[in-house]
């Protein structure tokens, strides 16, 4: 047994050294009144991990922590007043630069690794995902005439399954607008659905010397120069294999090289999957099993709207529902390293309950881990012989 909450131990795997020299460069402890930016990011994780409705859930669910608030690193547990405040005051991207230092940090720890291409490049997955807001009460967040929305869009790690990048819009921003903004690394491999068939940017990105495979549109324009021969007796999905030049006037002045064009065959869906990518090289199956991997990115947004607190957000001002997205980020991120350290076969979504179940409970993280089904009985007790007389 331990003396230490299994949230105390969670959150002690933080690194706060960085996390302070991040508040000193972003100066968000300045006027705080005794509710530092650490005691802040505690209370917010508190609230995707134990699923908190309100800011008053979060403040009695710390208040009754009373005795092991100092293992969190805080000295009180905040008002509900006060987590309102700062969550409007407090400059989200404090947060924000605070994920990216943990995916570097924890991410190579926990040593995320998918072997199953055979190839050197980064293999990243781009997508977006609309967040409902109600209009009335997040007047900022413009989407629909009487319907509120922000859109994440975010670029997926293919190792690990957690985002390399994120920028987060109001619902109205298109697709392929919200990714001219996307950092670029060179020789990696971006897979993408069609709404990013926009051949400006697929120009920029060739230009940056990225891979790119994209579903293309039905309209698509274009002229066959070279035709390749389909391996014989396997890969029967693949039904076209060529490299194209676009004709349509505009396509071709934004995109004036040569593109590879892979038709594949989608039995589960019964459908005709056509991709381009300036990827001249690999196999049609590789390009077309790259384009499957992208159904990660999908398993991602499910898990964390199903899983985490981001449906719905305990404040209305932009600043808090930033706050929140990226404490909803942190908080996947520590999960997905949590499951990478244990023996045991997680499923996230049994980890997160079991967590959450057990928050305040003090047990050794590692061997809950490894064995959460185990029961610990404790030293025997002695055997006594009765008196019979």
């Amino acid at each position: 047994m331990t003396n230490i909450t299994l949230f105390s131990q969670i959150i002690s795997k933080l690194d706060r050294f960085s996390f302070t020299k991040l508040v000193t460069a972003h100066q968000t402890d300045k006027h705080q009144k005794g509710y530092t930016s650490w005691t802040h990011l505690v209370a917010m994780l508190f609230c995707q991990f134990a699923k908190s409705q309100s800011v008053r859930d979060i403040s009695n669910g710390l208040r009754s922590a009373t005795g092991n608030l100092n293992h969190l690193g805080i000295e009180r547990a905040p008002s509900k007043s006060t987590i309102s405040y700062q969550n409007k005051h407090r400059d989200w991207r404090l947060f924000r630069d605070y994920y990216y230092g943990l995916l570097k940090s924890l991410g190579q720890q926990a040593g995320f690794k998918q072997v199953k291409f055979r190839i050197k490049s980064k293999i990243l997955l781009l997508d977006s995902t609309t967040i409902s807001l109600c209009l009335s009460l997040f007047d900022w967040a413009k989407y629909k005439t009487r319907k509120g929305a922000v859109k994440m869009h975010t670029l997926l790690d293919y190792d690990g399954n957690l985002p390399a990048y994120v920028t987060i819009t109001d619902g109205k921003t298109a697709d392929n607008k919200g990714a001219y903004d996307i950092p670029l690394l060179t020789n990696s491999v971006i897979v993408a659905d069609r709404f990013y068939n926009d051949f400006s940017l697929l120009n920029v990105w060739d230009s940056s010397q990225v891979k790119f495979v994209v579903r293309h549109k039905e309209n698509l324009q274009y002229r066959s120069i070279k035709e390749y021969e389909l391996p014989e007796g396997r890969h029967e999905q693949v039904l076209k294999d060529e490299r194209i030049v676009l004709t349509g006037p505009k396509s071709k002045k934004m995109y004036p090289g040569k593109l590879r064009r892979v038709a594949v065959w989608d039995t589960e869906n019964e459908q005709v999957i056509e991709l381009i990518t300036n990827q001249l090289n690999w196999t049609a199956n590789t390009i077309a099993e790259l384009y499957k991997a992208r159904w990660q990115i999908e398993i991602f947004f499910r898990e964390i709207k199903q899983l985490l607190h981001i449906k719905s957000f305990i404040g209305t001002s932009e600043n808090a529902v930033m706050i929140q997205i990226w404490t909803a980020l942190i908080t996947i991120l520590i999960l997905k390293v949590l499951k990478a350290m244990a023996n045991h076969r997680w499923y996230l979504s049994n980890l997160v309950g079991f967590i959450r179940l057990n928050l305040f409970v003090k047990i050794d993280l590692q061997r809950w881990l490894d064995h959460p089904f185990t029961q610990d009985l404790g030293p025997p007790t002695e055997s006594i012989q009765g008196v019979l007389f």
